[in-house]
């Protein structure tokens, strides 16, 4: 393979995660990071109420969450690293419980500092954790604190299900892959989920590696690499590594323009550590695919399988989803040799409003190193539009590796402009209590499953919104972020009773996973 194909390989392989532990101190520099206003590019902020633009800050209740958080991934990471002793009966265990530690391991980030269970955890359905967060700027802190990706976290729950992106001529549809925009096509691995794991490493907002060869350089130091080396191959470190190895993978990406790949190896040991970086991924998909995180455990699984009823009210909401809501259309409950995913797999431009909290905005001046976020020419700051799959596949060069695999996908890009993937409704309510707050749809605009219901009845009858509306998300919307491509065929007008949205929310919270049959049957 010549110098630019391997170069080309490489690009394609950087990426996943995004979590923490020392995060109490993260919380500290991060707010201390943010405060002045001329060095951060953010304006003055507002009143910290939950629904107020604080306007680049971070929320009041931010500490209390992240103690939280850190708390949960101190007791996950140490538990599974007491697993290892457990996992020698086979190569599955073995992978499954590999992919695990990867995923609560935070020395895989630039500043060792955020695992991916930051962003995931299992309680709120492998998506955002804290709730001020959720509330207010919805996208999460990279291992470099004041840096915020442009969308909210996506739950991880039956992501590897999905299929290897392709386009379906006959319907017009982009079909599979991972990620809201689909970028993780999986053409490279035959595996999306894995592809996904592969973003978040090399991607200056998330973990924030400077070359995905650090990955292999830093799991060559990992309390687990002999699990590795058993799933893997007991070769798979013999890197020679340069002797600057370890400034280098603590250097934020990322990388300059003149040396993509700072972590200079010789072509063998390129290619061992980007055989790593594979199986990192895979890894981590093998987890993603096992009970424990896809496990067909919800109450509405318990029904299907006759252990258990609906409610009347939930009844009523599984009629609606599958006839006068429509839902079924896109969020299929299964067909004839189907699991029942709740997602099609396409993509569609719902008319979201825009989230004008979304910390994005609020990224448009250079950080202290000079890095400005720019999606496909498509630079953070005030003006920021999310174009969706649109943008992906005019996506010739990344910051973490993951481009349009099709150079014949490039012309169909208007078509998909502000589109985003159709995600499972599984665990779509799973959260830790009752009264916690969960964010919607790509920019979190909507904060409760009432809302989102109560959208797609009322999008297209109920005015516009005026500026500072008190009605806002009651009586009437604001405009879509993006109207190009709208979905005008499944949602808008569903003509649907305020009883009739409830039961529709009553039904959705029957797909929490872990549900528990009660002991003694009653007629419902």
């Amino acid at each position: 393979m010549s110098d630019d194909g391997k170069r080309d390989e490489t690009m394609r392989n950087r990426n996943l995660a995004a979590s923490l532990f020392g995060l109490l101190i993260f919380s500290r520099l991060l707010i201390s990071a943010r405060t002045d206003p001329q060095a951060s590019g953010a304006p003055t902020p507002l009143a910290a109420s939950p629904q107020t633009n604080l306007g680049g800050r971070m929320p009041p209740l931010f500490d209390q969450n992240v103690a939280r958080v850190v708390a949960d991934v101190d007791r996950i990471e140490a538990d599974t690293l007491s697993q290892m002793a457990r996992t020698t009966l086979d190569r599955q265990g073995r992978v499954r419980t590999l992919g695990k530690l990867l995923l609560f391991d935070k020395r895989l980030s630039v500043n060792q500092n955020e695992a991916c269970s930051f962003c995931h955890t299992p309680e709120t359905g492998f998506t955002g954790p804290i709730q001020s967060l959720n509330e207010t700027t919805v996208s999460y802190p990279g291992s470099v604190r004041t840096r915020f990706s442009n969308r909210k976290p996506q739950s991880y729950m039956y992501a590897p299900f999905s299929p290897v992106l392709h386009y379906n001529a006959l319907q017009g549809d982009f079909v599979g892959g991972n990620f809201w925009d689909m970028r993780a096509s999986g053409y490279r691995l035959q595996n999306p989920s894995a592809e996904q794991a592969q973003g978040p490493p090399t991607n200056p907002v998330e973990m924030g590696l400077p070359d995905s060869s650090c990955i292999a350089y830093r799991l060559s130091h990992a309390p687990y690499r002999q699990l590795f080396e058993s799933v893997w191959g007991a070769d798979s470190f013999t890197i020679h590594w340069p002797p600057n190895v370890e400034r280098v993978c603590a250097t934020p990406g990322p990388p300059p323009a003149n040396d993509q790949f700072p972590v200079h190896l010789s072509p063998a040991d390129r290619a061992r550590a980007d055989h790593i970086y594979d199986g990192f991924g895979l890894a981590i998909s093998a987890y993603e695919f096992s009970p424990e995180v896809s496990p067909f455990t919800s109450k509405y699984d318990y029904v299907q399988a006759e252990k258990d009823q609906f409610t009347r009210q939930e009844k009523l909401g599984y009629e609606l989803f599958r006839g006068k809501a429509r839902c079924n259309e896109c969020h299929r409950d299964g067909g004839p040799g189907e699991e029942p995913l709740f997602t099609d797999f396409t993509a569609s431009n719902l008319g979201v409003p825009g989230n004008p909290r979304l910390q994005f905005y609020y990224e448009g001046q250079p950080d202290q190193r000079g890095y400005t976020p720019d999606i496909a020419g498509n630079i953070a700051g005030a003006a920021y539009i999310d174009r969706g799959v649109g943008s992906f596949l005019r996506t010739l060069q990344s910051d973490s590796g993951q481009l349009n695999p099709d150079s014949e996908w490039i012309k169909l890009a208007p078509e998909f402009d502000a589109k985003f993937q159709v995600p499972t409704l599984r665990n779509v309510d799973m959260r830790p209590t009752p009264s916690f707050v969960k964010a919607y749809m790509h920019n979190g605009y909507f904060k409760s499953l009432k809302e989102v219901v109560h959208f797609y009845n009322t999008r297209d009858v109920l005015p516009k919104c005026k500026a500072g509306d008190s009605g806002e998300k009651v009586s009437c919307w604001p405009a879509p972020e993006d109207s190009t491509n709208l979905n005008k065929r499944q949602l808008g007008n569903l003509k649907l009773t305020d009883q009739e949205e409830d039961a529709l929310v009553a039904f959705l919270k029957t797909l929490s996973d872990g549900y528990k049959v009660p002991a003694a049957q009653t007629a419902k």
